[in-house]
């Protein structure tokens, strides 16, 4: 019989995705990919000949590591996006990996028969969804008698700096803020085991990942902090801007606001152009910018909106 936890969620994977689908984010998807290999992919290998689905494939960044991880296994891995398919169909090909399977498909409308696989293998997926219970719902019924998932997701919450930076938290909190409202959950990481509990799964175990860089670790800091981290905060900066605006605008009142200035790219000429851009659009710049762009160039850190009141007054500124 039909699931009566599905199909009302059946199209809501289209617009979760806060971070987009373009070139820029495919590079960042595909170079967090490489750098976490050995963390989130160590203990991940399944027999010959057993079949996998990995839901949620996106740009293919993870499924070359799943492929090349258990070369005899028979891996399908599907997403709700043609762009992104194409992508990781070309990321296959490049990489030379035979055992895999790319198709088209709905998480929440599913075109296999109940328990078509052995394995399901979930990967920053579930932080999208505003119905992840749903969608792991979904998910068991492909699975065989006995079968597993892996799930791995991330929690920004879990975000810390030495030294402490209020811009760099508050860029960290509006991301949060912004999957939030996109209808996900940035801080999922910590509820995987009530969630796959709640979702039906039994001997649920979770083993937390964490992910510490510092200058001694080069390749982390330019792999992790740099393309993958800062590149994902970056990345939602014209969003992060819209709907900041969009509140403001709704409330009656204009606001100060640095958008994500990337220490690498916070020159006076761009902050310039950012002046003039925001001022022609009814924004109200204070005099705190220039300390805020000075932390910028020091973290090489992006940073997070500054509110302000109206004119008169204003403040100052894991895997299961």
């Amino acid at each position: 019989p039909p699931d009566p936890l599905v199909p009302q969620f059946a199209s809501m994977m289209n617009d979760t995705y806060v971070h987009g689908y373009d070139a820029r984010e495919t590079l960042r998807l595909q170079d967090q990919a490489s750098t976490l290999v050995e963390l989130l992919h160590a203990d991940t290998a399944y027999p010959a000949a057993n079949r996998v689905l990995e839901a949620g494939c996106g740009v293919g960044a993870q499924t070359v590591t799943l492929a090349r991880q258990s070369p005899g296994a028979l891996i399908t891995s599907i997403d709700i996006s043609p762009v992104s398919l194409a992508e990781a169909r070309r990321a296959v090909a490049a990489a030379g990996v035979r055992n895999v399977t790319l198709q088209q498909a709905d998480i929440f409308d599913l075109p296999f028969a109940p328990g078509s696989f052995d394995h399901v293998f979930v990967c920053f997926v579930l932080e999208h969804l505003a119905e992840p219970v749903a969608a792991l719902h979904a998910l068991r019924k492909m699975l065989r008698p006995g079968g597993s998932v892996t799930v791995i997701e991330g929690d920004h919450g879990s975000t810390y700096f030495h030294p402490h930076s209020d811009f760099a938290q508050r860029a960290v909190a509006c991301l949060v803020d912004l999957q939030a409202r996109a209808g996900g959950n940035a801080l999922i990481g910590r509820t995987l085991y009530p969630l796959l509990r709640a979702a039906g799964f039994d001997d649920v175990r979770v083993s937390p990942r964490m992910v510490y860089v510092d200058p001694s670790k080069p390749a982390l800091v330019e792999g992790f902090t740099l393309r993958t981290f800062t590149a994902m905060i970056e990345g939602v900066r014209k969003p992060a801007i819209e709907a900041a605006r969009a509140r403001a605008l709704k409330g009656g009142r204009r606001i100060a606001f640095v958008g994500f200035i990337c220490g690498t790219a916070a020159d006076p000429q761009d902050l310039g152009k950012q002046t003039k851009a925001f001022e022609k659009a009814g924004v109200l710049l204070g005099q705190s910018n220039a300390d805020a762009v000075a932390m910028a160039a020091a973290l090489a850190a992006p940073l997070a909106a500054i509110d302000r009141k109206p004119i008169a007054s204003s403040r100052k500124g894991k895997r299961a």
